[in-house]
């Protein structure tokens, strides 16, 4: 692995998972939330990806 991959996985990899682990602990309603707040960043990653490269 690269030092910039390590790089990335470091400072948002790792806390993005804790953060989405924290989440899903503190909801009551069974990490509802949690996958909520994976699919907007999942979303906004592609429509972030689609628009940096023009849709090829």
């Amino acid at each position: 692995m690269s030092i910039p991959s390590l790089i990335f996985w470091l400072i948002f990899v790792v806390p993005l998972v804790g953060l989405l682990v924290w989440i899903m602990k503190q909801d009551k309603r069974k990490g509802i939330t949690g996958l909520i707040v994976l699919a907007v960043m999942v979303i906004a990653g592609i429509v972030y990806m689609y628009v940096r490269t023009g849709g090829k």
